[in-house]
């Protein structure tokens, strides 16, 4: 059997590590290789994490992120980059700085807390996520929690995600999905440039083992860029690929699981 020597899109994730595999590093890694693309890594932090929650973190120097960044990028090149976890200003500063003299779309997870509720980036970093990394951002796809960190509006409904996304766009991003999966009802997304509105409706499943949905939304979104398509096209397929992860997602541990990245190898 004769193997193909194409080169798969090269999607590069700058993000914490989670130890128990269902968000961070190990889950873009995973949506990466799902869709098709060749994952790459630069770590931020470490944390020690299992499905009840984080337990510790360890953020990295910045000099480390720094390395590993221009490594990947001097050398093997990247054709889109998801942010994640990235704990500290300095570290968001020095990660918008690297993302700014790249010529590749980008995807701001602008990630705040974990699914259990424990702080993954400290409050005196809000200020350079919104006027440094957001500024840098093809698309930012922050959950209500993180709209309110940001933006200071909470969320209800619909109506008061038109205004967040209004609010975000100013930060500078050409694109934002809002998520309004927390609110009650069938999960709906919003998709603006502040032009356009792309409503993204999808069956609420009834699984409480959704860990890593976030990242995995984003880093999908990263994967259909990487891959040529246009923003719309690129978050609408990762809106399907997460709502199929979500629906397979299973237990791990005594607390939340994580959705299944590799659903589609199973079906049938």
């Amino acid at each position: 059997m004769s193997i193909s020597a194409a080169v798969p899109a090269r999607v590069l994730t700058v993000a914490g590590s989670d130890s128990g595999g269902g968000a961070g590093i190990q889950a873009d890694l995973k949506t990466m290789l799902a869709l098709g693309t060749h994952g790459m890594s630069v770590l931020t932090a470490v944390t020690a994490q299992n499905s009840l929650g984080v337990r510790g973190a360890w953020e990295l120097p910045a000099e480390a992120v720094r390395a590993q960044y221009r490594s990947v990028v001097d050398d093997i090149g990247v054709q889109a980059v998801k942010t994640g976890m990235l704990s500290s200003a300095v570290l968001v500063e020095t990660v918008a700085e690297l993302l700014a003299g790249t010529d590749a779309p980008v995807v701001v997870d602008p990630v705040g807390v974990s699914k259990h509720g424990d702080p993954l980036l400290a409050a005196e970093a809000l200020d350079s996520v919104r006027t440094k990394l957001l500024p840098t951002a093809t698309v930012a796809t922050p959950n209500l929690d993180e709209v309110a960190q940001l933006t200071g509006i909470g969320v209800r409904d619909e109506a008061d995600m038109r205004t967040a996304a209004a609010a975000l766009l100013d930060f500078g991003p050409r694109w934002v999905v809002v998520k309004g999966g927390h609110l009650p009802g069938d999960p709906v997304d919003l998709l603006t440039d502040g032009t356009e509105e792309h409503w993204l409706r999808a069956p609420r499943h009834d699984n409480r083992h959704t860990h890593g949905t976030g990242c995995t939304l984003a880093s999908a979104i990263a994967c259909g860029l990487a891959l040529g398509q246009d923003v719309p096209t690129a978050v609408r397929g990762a809106k399907a690929y997460v709502t199929g992860a979500i629906e397979a997602g299973f237990p791990l541990g005594a607390g939340i699981g994580p959705v299944d990245h590799g659903w589609r190898t199973r079906i049938g």
